[in-house]
This record gives C-alpha cells, structure tokens and sequence, in this order.
C-alpha cells in the first residue's frame, strides 16, 4: 500500500519496496529479458548482396546512326522493372532457385511473389550535368536480401544479367517496331504519291490544250488561225468579185439595150443568186427560188442558140462557185478551230489553279514521302546497330558477392532494447504490486491510519512449521521462475526461429 511521502523520503521508500518487492521485480525482469534475448538470439540471419550495373551509352557516335529508341533512361528503367518483377518472372525464379521455402508452406503465391519484390532494391546513381542542371543516370546498384549469403548473391546476379537481357530486348523491340511503323507509314505515303500522280497524270490527259504551260502555243495557234481566216475572207471577196465579172463578160461589147435581153436577165439572177448565198444555205427559199429561174432561163438561151456551147460556158462559171464554197468551208473549219482555241485561252487561268493545287498535293506527299523514308533508312539502321548490341547496354560492373556479416537482425541494440524494456517492466510490476497491497508494513502507516493510539509495534515471530511453508513458498517460486524461463525461452524460439518477416519488422530502414 502506497501512502503519500514527504520530501526526502522517496529513495527510503524505494529502498523499502525494493526490499518487499525484490523478488517479484526479478523474476519480471528475468523473464522479460529471456524473451528478448532469445527472440535476439533466435531469429535468422539476413543478408544482403548488391551488383552494380553499368549504363555503356552508345558504340556508334549519334552522328553517324542516330537510335530510335528515344526516352529517359530512368522511364526505360521503370518499365524494364515492372517486366522484372511480374509474377511470371519471379515466380519462376523462385522455383528454379527453391526461395523462401518455409513462407511458401503457409503462404499463397502471391504472398511470396510480394515478398520477393519488396526485398529487391533498385538504387540509381549519376552524375550532375553542368547543362541541364539535372543528373544524368550512369549505373544502378541491384540489391536482394534473404536468409542465406550464397544464394542472396546467386539471385542478385540472376537478377543483374536478366536486366541487362531485358534491356537489350527492350531496345532491340523498340527499334524494330519503330522500323516497322515507320515502313508500313512509308507504304501509305508511296500508294498517296503515287495516287497524287495518277491524278496529275489524268489532269493532263483530261484537259491537254488547256494546260498553263499550253497557253503561250495556244495563243501564237490562235493568232495564226486569226490570220488565216483574214486570207479567207480576202479570197472569198476575190473569188465573188471574178464571178461577178465572169457573168457581165458576154455583155461588155453591147450594153444598150441588153437589159430585157435573157442574158442580162439571167447575169442579173446570178448575181443575186451570188448575194444570197453569202447571207443564206442554200435550202433558203429564195436561193431555191432564185435557182429554179437561172435553171429556167438557161434552158431558154440553151434552146435560142442552138449552135453555142453552154457547157463550156457553165463551167467556165461554176470555177469562181467551187472556188467559193471551198473558201466557205474552210471558214467554217477556221472559225470551229478559232472557237476551240478561245475556249482553250478562256479555261486556262481556271485550269492554271486546278493545277497548282494539284500540283501542291502532290508536292507535299512527295516531302512527306521522302521525310519518310529517310527516317525509314536511319530505322533500319538503328534496328541493325541494336540487333549487333552497338547501342546503348547495361553492363554487369561488379557482380554480387555473398556477404561476410548479415544485414540484419542488429542483436546488440536488440538485447539493449531489451534489457531497457525488462527494467521497466520490473519496475511496473514492483509499482503495481505495492498499489494493490493493503496491508501495513510500518508503524507509521498504521499510526495514519488508525484512530486510536498505537502502543507498541511486534515483529513476527516465525515458527517452524511457518520458516517451513516459506521455504517450500520460496522453492516453489524458484522453480516457477526457472520453469517460466524455460517456457518464455521456448516461445521466444517458437516467434523467432526462421520468422523473416519479424526481422524485417524489427530491423525496419536497416
């Protein structure tokens, strides 16, 4: 029972119950302290091996072959990670090295899958570039904990050569997708220019005489055809001006009197025959009519002077009509040509932008086309460079050796927590036991206590059968303690033998 003290008396009072409570204290500490060291003692040893894997840039100067596979090391790193670390590749690693053989009996796949990749550490190291401000990756350290030295380096290792193949892979996988991205990009280019040029072509063949580089000859053709057609009417004009001195020939010698005369007469129907058919076809009514009455009279002259001879005379006047309607066709043959070429002029400027817009699509797929494949060479050769192992690789620096002394568990600071721990806990089981005692071990207790006067105070006086039963009292709690320790060290063995996670826990930011 605790009473409250005055000032000076704490360490008597103290002293006082260490001297009620010593035993109790002891056996609380002893086996608190049994537990601790054994748990120290008994748990397993764990090791940690580290490889250091060197980033080799480039065999071939950039210069020269530049490589497709773009992007930071340290993004390339966290792929090739994941890839490492799935369950596929660990699992197997796991079976093929026989890892974590007890978590294995009482844990699922999974559970060991996860605890192998937390107990793989990644560590990248660089250098400070003075241009960017930033560090450039050089190497990383590979690390991997677990329970025996020899196997923890033979995994580390492992896991040190199937970066470097991964890596590899990744890039040779990088370079040949971009190559063929890049070819089935050049495909579609080459189908676009050659489609682009089909349509030139059939522009061409659609529209020749129309073309902008056309209208210098169309022109100089239409200026001549211009020509010809002035010539034509010139001749035209001759040929009706000898027709018409043909026909007023015979009269020359005698023109009194020859108006009413058939000759004159029909000169006259000539001659108006002549004017229509400059104005009018030759279905015209007037020109049939006009026909018809030439025909007419001729038959009369014809018949009035049998001994002339009217075919010489006819055709000495069909020369200037034949003449005539051949100038006429060719008019008309002129003035369609003139027509045509007009329209050829008057279409180009149309045809001139049809064209240059053409022009530009195909310009512009053929860049595209020629941008294409030239990245498509530089490709091919970055898929060769990676394929012969000229670009950049990780090379195994320092491989893993087993190591000398075990990671973890720290015992000494272990057994230093431990023996803290057991004072404190013997000191709240001393302190606990003194509260929940009621009985008086002073006089001055009972004095505070009591209302009435306390006369005297008489220590116990123990007989034999009582120094007896407190030595049985006290063997019995000696071998109590000795059989806790024994229980306390048993399940202290029980916790800690192989426990690796409980390590980890108590060796946490080892």
């Amino acid at each position: 029972m605790l009473h409250p003290v005055g000032k000076g008396t704490v360490l008597e009072l103290g002293l006082e119950m260490w001297g009620r409570r010593q035993w109790l204290a002891l056996g609380v500490f002893a086996l608190t302290l049994a537990g601790a060291v054994g748990i120290a003692t008994f748990l397993p040893n764990i090791y940690r091996s580290t490889a250091t894997v060197l980033v080799q840039r480039h065999q071939v100067p950039e210069a020269f072959v530049r490589s497709s596979v773009t992007g930071e090391l340290e993004t390339r790193l966290q792929t090739i990670n994941q890839e490492i670390l799935s369950r596929a590749k660990l699992e197997g690693l796991i079976t093929r090295l026989a890892l974590y053989p007890d978590l294995r009996k009482r844990a699922p796949v999974e559970a060991v899958v996860e605890q192998m990749r937390r107990d793989i550490q990644l560590e990248l190291k660089g250098v400070e570039q003075p241009v960017a401000g930033r560090s450039a990756t050089v190497s990383f350290n590979l690390s991997y904990r677990g329970r025996d030295p020899e196997t923890v380096a033979k995994v580390t290792n492992t896991l040190a050569f199937l970066y470097v193949e991964e890596n590899s892979k990744v890039r040779e996988q990088q370079a040949s997708q971009t190559a063929q991205f890049l070819g089935i990009q050049l495909a579609e280019a080459k189908k676009r220019v050659d489609a682009q040029e089909a349509q030139v072509r059939d522009f061409r063949a659609r529209h020749t005489g129309e073309l902008p580089q056309q209208m210098g000859v169309n022109l100089a053709t239409l200026e001549r055809l211009q020509a010809q057609l002035h010539l034509n009417s010139a001749n035209q004009l001759r040929a009706r001006d000898q027709r018409m001195r043909q026909l007023a020939a015979p009269e020359g010698g005698d023109a009194v009197g020859a108006f009413d005369t058939p000759t004159t007469k029909l000169a006259k129907l000539k001659r108006q025959l002549l004017d229509l058919r400059t104005r009018f076809s030759d279905k015209y009514p007037d020109v049939v009519r006009v026909k018809g009455e030439i025909a007419a009279l001729e038959r009369e002259i014809a018949a009035s002077k049998p001994d002339g001879n009217p075919a010489t005379d006819a055709v000495a006047l069909n020369e200037p009509d034949a003449e005539i309607k051949a100038l006429k066709a060719e008019e008309q043959r002129l003035r369609r040509d003139i027509s045509a070429y007009q329209r050829r002029v008057e279409n180009s400027p149309q045809r001139e932008q049809e064209f240059q817009e053409m022009a530009r699509g195909f310009e512009t797929a053929k860049e595209t086309y020629t941008s294409l494949l030239k990245r498509y060479e530089d490709a091919q050769l970055a898929e060769s460079m990676e394929h012969s192992r000229q670009g950049e690789q990780f090379r195994i620096l320092d491989s893993a050796i087993p190591a000398k002394q075990p990671l973890a568990p720290n015992r000494i600071r272990l057994i230093l927590v431990g023996v803290l721990f057991s004072l404190g806990a013997a000191a709240a089981a001393a302190v606990l036991a003194e509260r929940l005692d009621t009985s008086f071990h002073t006089f001055d207790d009972l004095r505070l206590f009591a209302k009435v006067p306390v006369l005297a105070s008489i220590p116990n006086v123990a007989s034999a059968a009582e120094t007896a039963r407190l030595a049985r009292r006290r063997w019995l709690a000696t071998a109590s303690i000795m059989l806790g320790l024994a229980l306390v060290v048993l399940a202290a063995y029980q916790v800690a033998h192989g426990n690796e996670q409980l390590v980890r826990i108590l060796s946490r930011g080892a």
